[in-house]
């Protein structure tokens, strides 16, 4: 219970960073298990990966990320600690250096093959609104919480004025 009136307690900015890093950590844990219709081919990420290749990629991708909305929920109605804003940086900061190196390097810079095949066969059937360039064309659910990564970096760099 301490834990929801923290958080109820919090400031509007932490509040959204706390349900914007919600939405993080659901999408990884189930965006590659749990059916969303055309936002995601559970069925083709399935194939293409083995069962246990997804769970420890699932589990260990997720880790991180619950770890730090767990501390922010922790602490929401008090000042971060030191260690919190530096979690919080390394993996979101992470997590924006992957996205771009995963998916808008390859479509809008440099080509890459390899993964635009994969990517065909895991979200072919998914939800794009985008062109495609060289052979990828980024899905909804992708690029939605590519815009949640980069509003949580926006609240981390406020928060720090």
């Amino acid at each position: 219970m301490a834990l929801f009136e923290s958080v109820i307690a919090a400031p509007p900015m932490v509040k959204a960073l706390v349900a914007l890093q919600g939405f993080v950590v659901l999408f990884i844990a189930l965006h590659d298990w749990v059916p969303l219709g055309r936002l995601n081919d559970v069925k083709a990420v399935q194939a293409a990966d083995s069962r246990v290749r997804l769970v420890s990629v699932t589990l260990l991708s997720t880790l991180p990320f619950a770890i730090g909305l767990a501390a922010t929920a922790w602490y929401a109605d008090t000042r971060f600690p030191g260690w919190l804003n530096w979690w919080l940086w390394i993996s979101y900061g992470t997590a924006l250096y992957g996205l771009l190196r995963a998916w808008w390097i390859p479509y809008l810079l440099v080509p890459n093959p390899v993964r635009a095949a994969r990517y065909r066969t895991m979200f072919g059937r998914t939800i794009t609104f985008l062109p495609e360039r060289n052979g990828i064309s980024p899905n909804v659910l992708h690029v939605t919480l590519h815009i949640v990564i980069v509003a949580i970096a926006v609240l981390l760099i406020l928060r720090m004025n």
